[in-house]
């Protein structure tokens, strides 16, 4: 008998400046699950263009009518480049530029590398990634009962997420929670990231964001042929459910969250604009009522 198929949402957006009010429905329905469980929220996100979209959250958690409780968050990286937390490549500069600076989260609860440990080798990435595995990602799991509440993930062109790249040997990882890598495709070269294992087994949902006609030929090619389906409608966004392809052909594919405590239903969404979307088959699908 066949494997059950993965199931995952995909929310549509007509155009890019859409994007963010509806990224953040999921996330604030993953915090208020997180809170009404644990009275707490431990999020994991990324860098590149996300941060850019996570700029307008507290509004719509202000509209939704939800006390977001940041003083109870905790919030990682899900990759890091190795360079100083004031480096205009650094993720935590980017997430503390675009989001986190306005909103009151203790400094304490948001888990940066420990500048002290760069340096421009191997050896010393391999010691910041096992430093943010000891004294971040171990302390921050203590608030989720042992696991990510929610990761906030972008995804490439090539397929990417995180710091996990096509063909890559960390995508055979299966010991490290916080790997490092010192040969990225993308520059800068040494960085560090969490592994498919935390994404799958210790992240209780993962919410992907992506614009532009450079995300279609990926959305293509990790749902399955002929899985789309009209999940529902809800103004002016279309939400369908959708299968994932097996094998996964690229890194963002691979990203399944498979626990019995989810904070969202169905655990993986996809929440992308129309010029992403172009590619797939979505016109016939019937359009009734919307329950994410």
């Amino acid at each position: 008998m066949p494997e059950e198929r993965y199931e995952a949402s995909l929310v549509v957006a007509p155009t890019k400046g859409d994007v963010a009010e509806l990224l953040h429905k999921p996330i604030v329905k993953a915090c208020a699950a997180s809170m009404a469980a644990r009275k707490a929220f431990v999020v994991a996100l990324s860098g590149g263009s996300l941060p850019s979209f996570l700029s307008s959250l507290s509004s719509s958690f202000d509209a939704a009518g939800i006390d977001p409780h940041y003083d109870r968050w905790h919030v990682l990286l899900a990759d890091e480049r190795c360079v100083p937390s004031d480096n205009d490549d650094s993720n935590v500069k980017s997430l503390r530029d675009a989001f986190l600076s306005g909103v009151p989260i203790p400094e304490a609860q948001v888990y940066g590398i420990d500048d002290g440990l760069l340096g421009g080798d191997g050896h010393a990435t391999g010691e910041v990634a096992a430093s943010y595995e000891s004294n971040a990602l171990r302390p921050a799991l203590v608030h989720g009962d042992g696991k990510i509440d929610c990761a906030v993930l972008g995804f490439g062109p090539d397929g990417h997420t995180c710091s996990l790249f096509p063909d890559h040997a960390l995508l055979k990882e299966d010991k490290l929670l916080v790997a490092p890598i010192t040969d990225s495709p993308k520059p800068p070269p040494n960085r560090i990231t969490l592994t498919l294992p935390v994404l799958n087994a210790m992240t209780r949902s993962v919410i992907f964001c992506g614009a532009g006609s450079s995300k279609g030929p990926i959305l293509k090619a990790v749902f399955a042929d002929g899985t789309v389906g009209a999940a529902g409608k809800e103004e002016d966004n279309d939400e369908y459910s959708v299968g994932m392809a097996d094998p996964a052909p690229y890194p963002c594919g691979m990203v399944r969250p498979n626990v019995t405590d989810a904070v969202l239903s169905p655990a993986l969404v996809f929440v992308v604009d129309g010029d992403a979307a172009r590619e797939l088959d979505l016109s016939d699908s019937p359009s009734p009522k919307s329950t994410l």
